[in-house]
């Protein structure tokens, strides 16, 4: 089915709300606060808006010294978690607008502009890390460690080559892909990622990243779900996107997600980390698979790790969104919520 791209300038556009659409409407483009079709999205601009955070604002004094004392495994697992994470942001703010040019949902719109504005942020506290902690050479190779690792290259050409798909050849199909897609990094691939930095945590190093990668997860949950309302709202409208052929196209990309994240935990992290082994992140990861699936009314994928794994429990603890605030007047975290924000239940 064909897919059109928005109009930028429209005065022949619709502006009754019960002609809205996801995609394919005819858009005005008027940003109207008082006049949404889609309810959740008050809720989520302003959640969203409220996460704001300084990267710079964050000591990383300890990291400089913990960094140099990592031992090899965990050295080489740190550099290649963080190139991982570094190309995600790096691409979701590049493709978020290619998402947005179809997009005929104006306060849509406006959660994709600051999810775009987020993950740019996400990029600078990569590089403020990375500035911090690491030489110039350590700089860059880490930066471009995705291009130069053949694993790791492989990783990311998965989700590259269903964005670059959608670019090349937009239609609802691609479309489709390219939002199950960015639901699998969102609830998937950062998720994996941030557990990694975590267990470093509770094993008291690297305090800074781990700081810092709280706040990111906090942007990520939003960015998740707006994601699975994103799909929730077009299975209403199009149901047939959601023919059982094509609800079992979407499940086989969740299982390759977590097929492909297990794999690179394997590889990346193995067993020679304190704290962790490749059973814990296999567990977590398939818990994560099964939770995004239901999220998607898509049932479970696997019949192990329907609930959260005893051994991976600290892993909520960490990320619970409802613990991190930074005050910026005294220049430290607190443990303070803002605003009410989404629980990571989807």
């Amino acid at each position: 089915m064909e897919i059109k791209k928005k109009a930028l300038f429209n005065e022949k556009g619709d502006y009754e709300l019960t002609k809205r659409r996801m995609i394919n409407g005819n858009t005005t483009n008027l940003n109207d606060f008082n006049n949404i079709k889609y309810t959740w999205v008050s809720d989520w601009y302003r959640t969203a808006m409220n996460n704001f955070w300084i990267p710079e604002e964050i000591n990383m004094n300890q990291d400089i010294k913990d960094y140099r004392n990592l031992d090899k495994y965990e050295k080489d697992a740190y550099d290649k978690v963080l190139s991982f994470l570094i190309f995600l942001d790096s691409i979701q703010t590049a493709n978020l607008p290619n998402i947005g040019d179809y997009t005929t949902a104006n306060e849509v719109n406006l959660c994709l502009t600051i999810q775009a504005y987020q993950e740019a942020i996400h990029s600078q506290s990569y590089s403020y890390i990375l500035d911090t902690i690491a030489s110039p050479e350590e700089r860059t190779d880490i930066l471009y460690l995705w291009r130069d690792d053949e694993h790791l290259l492989k990783r990311n050409k998965f989700i590259g080559d269903i964005y670059n798909q959608f670019v090349e050849n937009p239609n609802t199909d691609t479309y489709m892909k390219v939002i199950v897609g960015n639901y699998i990094l969102e609830g998937i691939y950062f998720y994996s990622g941030f557990m990694f930095f975590y267990n470093l945590g509770r094993m008291g190093k690297m305090p800074g990243t781990v700081q810092e990668i709280r706040y990111i997860n906090r942007d990520e949950n939003t960015h998740l779900w707006l994601f699975r309302n994103i799909i929730l709202e077009l299975r209403k409208e199009h149901p047939e996107f959601f023919t059982e052929e094509k609800l079992e196209e979407y499940r086989d990309m969740l299982r390759e997600g977590v097929r492909q994240e297990i794999e690179w935990g394997k590889y990346a992290i193995g067993d020679n980390i304190q704290g962790l082994t490749t059973g814990m992140v296999q567990d977590y990861i398939e818990y994560l698979g099964n939770l995004r699936s239901r999220g998607l009314g898509l049932g479970d994928l696997f019949d192990t790790n329907k609930d959260e794994p005893e051994s991976m429990k600290w892993v909520s603890q960490y990320s619970d969104p409802n613990e991190i605030k930074t005050d910026f007047f005294e220049g430290k975290p607190s443990a303070y919520s803002k605003s009410t924000v989404f629980e990571d239940d989807l």
